[in-house]
């Protein structure tokens, strides 16, 4: 077979086309195929890490984000709040929240965070299930925290459960940690980020 009259720059031209076509078809269906392997949004909202920016909470003031389905409470403490959570008189049932279960163990157990002026804790009450309500310490006589009005179980303000009251247990503190001094993640334990 002889290769007269074989025009060898087409043949390279018409190589290298099919080459790019075939590449950039490879490429379409490789890209949805590829994106079936990751999670879906909603698995990802499930148990995605949240990031929450603390540059614009000021002291007394409490956001609430979402984190795996169950609201997260975030306050910004003052320093009188820190020293009267450390010297609390009130009637406790842990008040040195000896649970492991309640709290990662690198939090300051008697403020119950990290850093003593911002607090994490998942909005849930530990008796059945209620969001409960966050009371400044000038609105209620009992040093403020938070109120269940579900069946009246109510947590000072590191989530610790008051004596006489139907919840058996602390607020759980989530894992989180910092990424900045401004910025936090929740569901990413310290150390670990």
């Amino acid at each position: 077979m002889s290769n007269e009259g074989v025009d060898n720059g087409k043949r390279r031209f018409l190589t290298l086309a099919t080459t790019a076509v075939g590449a950039v078809g490879a490429g379409f269906v490789a890209v949805p195929f590829l994106g079936s392997w990751k999670p879906s949004a909603k698995a990802q909202a499930a148990g995605a890490p949240v990031e929450v920016d603390l540059s614009k909470l000021e002291v007394g003031q409490m956001v609430k984000v979402e984190y795996r389905g169950k609201p997260v409470f975030i306050v910004k403490r003052s320093d009188s709040i820190i020293e009267a959570l450390k010297d609390s008189k009130q009637a406790l049932k842990d008040p040195e929240s000896a649970n492991p279960e309640q709290q990662p163990e690198y939090v300051d157990k008697a403020v119950r965070s990290i850093r003593p002026d911002v607090m994490v804790l998942v909005a849930i009450c530990t008796h059945l299930g209620c969001v409960p309500q966050h009371k400044k310490e000038t609105e209620v006589d009992w040093g403020g925290g938070f109120f269940c009005p579900c069946h009246g179980s109510r947590f000072d303000l590191a989530g610790r459960v008051h004596e006489g009251v139907p919840a058996s247990k602390n607020l759980e503190v989530p894992p989180y940690s910092y990424i900045t001094d401004d910025k936090i993640i929740i569901g990413v334990d310290q150390g670990v980020a």
